[in-house]
């Protein structure tokens, strides 16, 4: 079995940036996402979102390439909030999307940072480097 201690802040968001994560659909797409990642053999550290976009701090497998996991995650969480409507828009990510590493020591103040992000949107106190979602924002 390998040894690996890789930590992973991944930000994208809806497509064209629409409010298209509801109260409705939240659960279910934050669900589909943390399965996703437990199915490829990784560990989720801490997921949130606003209605526009979702912060995931995960580890993955080096096995695996980073961007076949985010494209495969994305892919289940947009199939299952399309199926389950409630918005006239249909439901969709945009393509781009953004990641960075995170040293181990850093790990807990990120994580905290994801936990906590319908407080850093509202009093604005958010982090640009931690927001960027791609180069459509």
């Amino acid at each position: 079995m390998a040894y690996y201690r890789l930590f992973y802040h991944i930000v994208w968001a809806t497509k064209d940036r629409l409010p298209l994560i509801t109260a409705h659909n939240q659960a279910l797409i934050h669900g589909a996402i943390s399965t996703k990642v437990a199915g490829l053999g990784g560990i989720v550290h801490a997921l949130n979102s606003m209605p526009d976009h979702v912060h995931l701090v995960a580890t993955v497998p080096p096995k695996l390439a980073l961007a076949t996991v985010i494209g495969q995650i994305k892919g289940v969480s947009s199939y299952l909030a399309s199926r389950v409507g409630g918005s006239e828009t249909p439901f969709a990510w945009q393509a781009e999307y953004g990641v960075v590493t995170i040293g181990e020591r850093s790990l807990p103040t990120v994580i905290r940072y994801v936990r906590r992000q319908q407080q850093h949107h509202a009093a604005n106190t958010l982090l640009p480097a931690l927001e960027q979602a791609g180069p459509t924002l």
